[in-house]
């Protein structure tokens, strides 16, 4: 009997072992695959959020600018003659009526007369040959008329060949008289040459001692803008030699596309910055140049620009460092929009013919992303109005990836 009950323990103890393995293996089965489902299971995306705001909306039209001194005068050669060596500097300060810009030795007057001597000479050589040769042809036009005539009388032509020889011999008389005033006039030229070598030098030519120079002062007070010329030269009249200008009184000058010089107006307020300066300035559009001019941009594409002229508004202390022909960024404003609804225009995109946005129905950390059409008014380069399809607070995905989509858990990158 104690054999029999051992046999029956054997047996129960051997079956509560296989329902003890039997059950750890459909535990361990359980757990692997709950782990792949987990590890199945979709991620949150990454996003960017932002908040619906509201407030002040300024639109502008941006583009880069350059200063420039508002006159700027060129001085110029007087005379034709020769330059003595300019030692002024570019930014030296000059006084209108007194600061001497530049010396010049008129061309000595003996040397050209002299040359317009020989040309009135030769002159009246020429028109003597001229008036002999004048001669020479009447004396033939003549005698050609007498025999016209003599052969008329007897019949021997006709009264159109009279008629031509005629004119030929008027002709002949006409030039005969033109060149003799002619000879005249160069003679003339030959008495003022010589006229002019005696007040220049005396009758042989010779140059005056005494050498005069012009001395050609700043017409404004200023600075050396620019120098075009500095060596000492022989130079014709009107030759460029210095820019003067004052530095203080700038103005800027932007080109604009003509699709947006058309939506500025005088005193629109300006913004002006990127200029390297601690301070951003303000201006203000003082003109919008009636024409327009064709430039290639740095893609090679014809552009029709207009150019925009701003004055400044801030004091010259804040601007005081700027020059001539430094670059500075305007933004011109053009509508003011106050109290409105927006957000970074990053977070719009098309969707058909409407604009749309990801809006996410959690907070900053994340939530869930849904599609939502919206219409937006102005707009600048940051953020656009949301006239409707929003509201304040609500939080929409900046710059939407091509994972996001209707349903799909996004999460802030920050807490990833």
């Amino acid at each position: 009997m104690a054999e029999s009950v051992t046999f029956v323990d054997q047996v129960r103890t051997a079956v509560t072992s296989w329902n003890r393995r039997k059950v750890t293996i459909v535990g361990i089965s359980a757990a692997v695959v709950l782990l792949i489902l987990w590890s199945m299971r979709s991620q949150p995306v990454p996003a960017d959020f932002a908040q619906v705001t509201r407030g002040d909306l300024t639109v502008t039209i941006d583009d880069e600018g350059e200063t420039r001194v508002k006159n700027v005068y060129v001085v110029s050669a007087p005379v034709a003659g020769r330059v003595e060596r300019i030692d002024l500097e570019v930014g030296d300060e000059v006084i209108a009526g007194e600061t001497v810009l530049a010396l010049f030795q008129p061309q000595d007057p003996s040397l050209l007369d002299v040359r317009s001597r020989s040309e009135a000479q030769a002159g009246v050589g020429l028109a003597l040959a001229e008036q002999a040769k004048a001669k020479a042809e009447l004396d033939f036009a003549q005698a050609e008329l007498a025999r016209a005539e003599m052969l008329y009388k007897e019949s021997t032509i006709s009264a159109v060949t009279l008629d031509r020889a005629r004119l030929t011999a008027k002709t002949a008389q006409a030039a005969v008289d033109q060149a003799a005033a002619t000879v005249v006039q160069r003679r003339r030229n030959l008495e003022t040459s010589r006229a002019a070598i005696e007040s220049a030098g005396g009758s042989d030519g010779e140059k005056n001692a005494d050498v005069t120079y012009i001395s050609v002062r700043a017409p404004v007070s200023g600075r050396v803008l620019r120098r075009m010329q500095q060596s000492e030269a022989v130079l014709p009249t009107g030759t460029p030699l210095l820019e003067i200008g004052d530095p203080t009184n700038l103005e800027i000058v932007t080109d604009l596309l003509s699709a947006d010089a058309v939506k500025v107006s005088k005193n629109d307020s300006v913004i002006i910055d990127e200029w390297g300066g601690p301070y951003t300035l303000e201006g203000q559009v003082l003109r919008v140049e009636p024409f327009g001019f064709t430039k290639i941009s740095a893609l090679g594409v014809e552009e029709q620009r207009v150019n925009v002229v701003t004055d400044f508004l801030s004091p010259p202390e804040e601007w005081g460092s700027l020059g001539h022909g430094y670059r500075v960024m305007t933004r011109i404003v053009i509508r003011e929009r106050q109290d409105v609804l927006q957000i970074p225009l990053g977070a719009l995109f098309r969707q058909g013919e409407n604009w749309a946005v990801f809006v996410s129905d959690g907070d900053a950390d994340g939530g869930t992303a849904s599609l939502r059409t919206v219409t937006i008014g102005e707009r600048n380069n940051l953020n656009a109005e949301v006239t409707d399809g929003l509201n304040e607070g609500e939080w929409v995905i900046v710059h939407p990836n091509d994972q996001v989509d209707e349903g799909v858990r996004v999460q802030t990158r920050e807490s990833m």
